[in-house]
């Protein structure tokens, strides 16, 4: 069996063609800001991609770019330039911070309203009542993806490996949910569980997102489940994902090492930062 690839950079493409449409017909004129401090690499990198994603759609991009000794009261004051500035729809502060800086403090400190990233205490509050808010931009982009590319949801047995944050708790919580492209029966395991196999090979679909390169293996898939690597490692300058390539040879849809979760999870900032204008008019 040869997988079908679960395309994240064309589906992303796609939604951007869309938010370009609806930013125009609705005569939006969305704002996302991005407070990025210190130099580290990847961060630099994953904030310029953000800006060039924001000139693609017509999402106005205000950024602050803080030097790594900055305070926690130099900070604060940025967050709340942001959270007061009308012209900033929605926004991030980007992690890691520099160890001095409390990153709870940071995040607890935005406009939960303002939250593009989906991942405010009150906003995981709200995705646990199933109401409406921000949804983390990760676990949203995989659940489009699936739902795109035809994977049922609905009442099949989700395993989510990994119990994070910003994808393995928040993506139970969300295809839990009694709601349309949702409402599945969800398992969550991690690397603390003896076999993981156990539980992964009674999965209709797998979303690994424990951070451990070449986690899921062919051996660990029921054949034709769908298959996605949320979690990414690297090494060196090359990026890993938790789901072994050869999965794609027992699998019935599978995420490519690049292009797949990355894309989404970058197109739903823009959702979220576009559904907060239009929520302002």
């Amino acid at each position: 069996m040869t997988a079908v690839l679960l395309d994240g950079q064309a589906l992303a493409d796609q939604i951007k063609d869309s938010l370009r449409a609806r930013i125009t017909a609705q005569r939006l004129e969305p704002g996302l800001g991005t407070i990025l401090v210190g130099d580290d690499p990847a961060s630099q990198s994953y904030v310029g991609a953000k800006i060039r994603d924001c000139a693609e759609v017509g999402i106005d991009s205000v950024h602050e770019h803080l030097p790594a000794d900055v305070t926690r009261a130099e900070l604060n004051a940025v967050i709340e330039q942001f959270n007061a500035d009308p012209m900033v729809h929605a926004y991030i502060v980007q992690l890691p911070l520099p160890r001095h800086l409390d990153e709870e403090a940071a995040l607890l400190a935005i406009d939960p309203d303002k939250d593009a990233d989906g991942l405010h205490p009150v906003n995981l509050g709200r995705l646990v009542m199933g109401a409406d808010g921000p949804l983390p931009c990760t676990p949203r982009g995989i659940q489009v993806l699936l739902e795109h590319y035809g994977v049922q949801i609905e009442g099949r047995h989700v395993v989510v490996v990994g119990r994070g944050l910003t994808i393995g708790r928040p993506m139970a919580l969300l295809l839990a949910l009694k709601r349309p492209n949702a409402n599945a029966a969800v398992t969550v395991v991690h690397t603390g569980v003896a076999d993981l196999g156990a539980y992964t090979r009674q999965a209709d679909i797998i979303v690994a997102a424990a951070g451990v390169p070449g986690l899921i293996t062919p051996d660990m898939v029921k054949p034709g489940a769908a298959v996605v690597g949320g979690g990414i490692s690297r090494e060196g300058r090359r990026i890993l994902s938790d789901v072994d390539e050869s999965v794609g040879e027992i699998a019935g849809w599978v995420t490519p090492r690049l292009g797949g979760v990355g894309p989404m999870t970058r197109a739903m900032l823009l959702v979220n930062t576009v559904d907060a204008a239009a929520e302002i008019g």
